[in-house]
C-alpha cells in the first residue's frame, strides 16, 4: 500500500511538472544586462495562464498576471549604477545579481556594422585594452524568419579581451567613447548582418501598408524559385569545372527575405528599453538610392513603432568611399545613396549622421579603420541624444550664389572655421565639380574665403550647379577645424541615375 501511495505521489509530481511551467525570459533579459536609466523599463516573458509574476529591483516591486501564457511589467525610471539585484518570482524564482543601469544602444546594419574588432587595423592593441566591466555586450544571432519569433540563444557579457574580439568594432568604439563621456554603464546590442538590405529590417505589416513596398513581398517567392534553378545549374557547373580542371563558378546569391531579419532579430529584443540606435547600412540599397530617400525614414519609423518608446535617437553612418569613380563625371549611385542618407536628417526627427567618406578604401568595401566611425557616432550621440552643445558634423551645404563665372557657397556646422586638410585654409580644395545649363560637369577650382567657398572652372562661363564629393570614391580634403569632413552635396535637383529603380 505504501509503495502504491509513493508511486501515485511521484506520478502526481511528474504530471505537475508537465502542467506547471517555470517563468521564462527572452534571451535579452538576463544576468549581466544593462537596463536603460531614466525611463520606464519593460520586462516580459512566459508563464502559466493566470500565474502572478513579481519583479523586484531598486526598491520597486511590481506584479503582472500571465495572460495567454505571456506577462509584462514596467519598472519605473531607474537610476544609473550597479551592480543591482533583479528578482523575478512566479512558480519559480530567478535572481540576477550583476545587473547595471545606464545607457543601452542597438547597433544595427550590414557588414560594416557587423565587422568585428578582431578584423580591424589594430586588433591586438584594441583587444588587449578592452577591459571595461561597465560596458556590456549582447549579440543577436543571425536569423531570417518568415514570421516574428522570440526564440534566440544569446547572453550578456562584460566587455573584456576575451569577449570583445567578435563584437562589432563600430559598436565597441562608439560605446567606449560614450562610456568615457557619460560616466555610466553602457549596454551594446550587436544586431547586424552583412549584405542585408533595409527592407529585410522592416515588418511585413509596414510593407503591406505601402503600395511601393508591397512589391518586395510579392517578388520574393519568384526570386527564390529562380535562385533554386540557379543553384541546380551551379551544382552542375561545379562538377563540370572539377572534371575539366577549370575555375569553379560563383555561388548564386540567395535572395534576402523581406521582413526576414526584422522577424528573426529585431522582434526578439523589442521592446527592451533603449536610449537609441546606431546604424551602418546602405551599400545593398545603393542601386535604388532614390527609393532609399523614403525607405530609410520609413524603416526608422517602423523601428520606433515596434519599440513603442517614441522617437528615440537614431544615428547612422554615411557610406564610406569605395571603388572606382563613375565613368560619367558627376553621376554616381553611391553619391545618391549618401544624399538620401543626408535627407533623412530632415525627414526623421532625432537623427544624426557620422561620415566615413575619408576613411574608405579603394579596393575593399570594408574599411578596417573603424575607430573614427565609432568616435563620430559617439560625438553625434552626445549632441543629438544627450543635448551637449558641441560641433558634431562637418561643413554642411546651406546655400549658393552664382556671380559671373563663380559659385559662392555657404555652410552650416563650420565650427571654429574651414580648412583644406592637411595644408590649412589657404590650400586648394578637392572634390568640387561645376556645370552650366548643359548639365555637363567639369572639375573645379575651389578656395576657402573666410566662411565661404568660391568655386569656378575655365570650362564653365555661366555656372548653374555645383557638386562636392559626388562619386563612389571621391578625392576629398574639405573639413572644419574640429576635424570633421564636409558632407557631400549638390546644389541641383536634376534626375539621378537611380530615379525610378525599385
Amino acid at each position: 500500500m505504501k509503495r502504491l501511495l509513493c508511486h501515485t505521489f511521484l506520478l502526481m509530481l511528474a504530471l505537475a511538472a508537465v502542467v506547471s511551467a517555470d517563468v521564462k525570459l527572452p534571451a535579452v533579459i538576463g544576468e549581466g544586462m544593462v537596463l536603460q536609466q531614466g525611463i520606464a523599463v519593460p520586462l516580459w516573458g512566459l508563464a502559466d495562464e493566470g500565474e502572478n509574476v513579481i519583479v523586484e529591483m531598486q526598491n520597486q516591486k511590481v506584479t503582472a498576471t500571465a495572460k495567454d501564457g505571456k506577462w509584462m511589467v514596467k519598472l519605473a525610471a531607474l537610476k544609473a549604477g550597479g551592480p543591482f539585484t533583479l528578482t523575478i518570482t512566479g512558480k519559480n524564482k530567478l535572481e540576477f545579481k550583476n545587473v547595471l543601469v545606464g545607457e543601452v544602444w542597438v547597433c544595427g546594419g550590414q557588414s560594416n556594422m557587423q565587422w568585428a574588432v578582431k578584423q580591424t587595423n589594430e586588433p591586438d592593441k584594441t583587444i588587449a585594452e578592452a577591459k571595461h566591466p561597465q560596458i556590456r555586450l549582447f549579440t543577436v544571432p543571425r536569423l531570417e524568419a518568415d514570421k516574428p519569433t522570440t526564440e534566440i540563444k544569446s547572453a550578456w557579457f562584460e566587455c573584456s579581451p576575451e569577449t570583445v574580439p567578435d563584437f562589432s568594432a563600430v559598436g565597441y568604439y562608439f560605446g567606449r567613447d560614450l562610456h568615457a563621456a557619460r560616466k555610466v554603464p553602457i549596454g551594446l546590442i550587436d544586431n547586424a548582418v552583412g549584405g542585408s538590405p533595409a527592407e529585410s529590417w522592416m515588418s511585413a505589416e509596414a510593407m503591406q501598408a505601402d503600395e511601393e513596398y508591397k512589391a518586395f513581398l510579392a517578388a520574393y517567392p519568384k526570386r527564390m524559385e529562380q535562385w533554386q534553378i540557379n543553384m541546380e545549374k551551379y551544382k552542375a557547373d561545379v562538377e563540370k569545372a572539377k572534371a575539366e580542371g577549370a575555375k569553379p563558378p560563383t555561388l548564386p546569391g540567395r535572395p534576402w527575405m523581406p521582413a526576414g531579419l526584422y522577424n528573426g532579430m529585431l522582434v526578439p529584443i523589442a521592446p527592451y528599453a533603449i536610449k537609441g540606435a546606431i546604424w551602418y547600412q546602405g551599400e545593398s540599397n545603393a542601386t535604388r538610392a532614390y527609393q532609399y530617400r523614403r525607405l530609410f525614414p520609413d524603416m526608422i519609423r517602423n523601428w520606433r513603432a515596434t519599440w513603442g518608446q517614441g522617437d528615440f535617437p537614431f544615428l547612422f553612418v554615411q557610406l564610406a568611399a569605395f571603388g572606382p569613380n563613375t565613368k560619367t563625371l558627376g553621376e554616381s549611385d553611391w553619391a545618391e545613396l549618401r544624399e538620401a542618407q543626408t535627407m533623412t536628417l530632415k525627414a526623421s526627427p532625432h537623427t544624426g549622421q557620422a561620415l566615413a567618406i575619408d576613411y574608405g578604401t579603394y579596393d575593399d568595401i570594408h574599411p578596417k579603420n573603424k575607430l573614427p566611425v565609432g568616435q563620430r557616432l559617439a560625438l553625434a550621440a552626445r549632441a543629438v541624444a544627450y543635448g551637449e552643445k558641441l560641433t558634431y558634423a562637418g561643413p554642411t551645404y546651406q546655400a549658393v550664389k552664382f556671380k559671373g563665372n563663380q559659385a559662392e557657397l555657404s555652410f552650416t556646422s563650420i565650427g571654429k572655421g574651414l580648412e583644406a586638410r592637411p595644408n590649412g585654409s589657404n590650400a586648394a580644395l578637392k572634390g568640387f565639380l561645376i556645370a552650366g545649363a548643359d548639365k555637363v560637369f567639369h572639375e573645379a577650382t575651389a578656395e576657402i574665403k573666410g566662411k565661404r567657398v568660391v568655386v569656378s572652372s575655365p570650362s564653365v562661363t555661366n555656372p548653374v550647379a555645383v557638386r562636392y564629393a559626388w562619386a563612389k570614391y571621391p578625392e576629398v580634403n574639405f573639413y572644419n577645424l574640429e576635424g570633421l569632413p564636409a558632407v557631400p552635396f549638390r546644389t541641383d535637383d536634376w534626375p539621378g541615375v537611380t530615379m525610378g529603380k525599385k
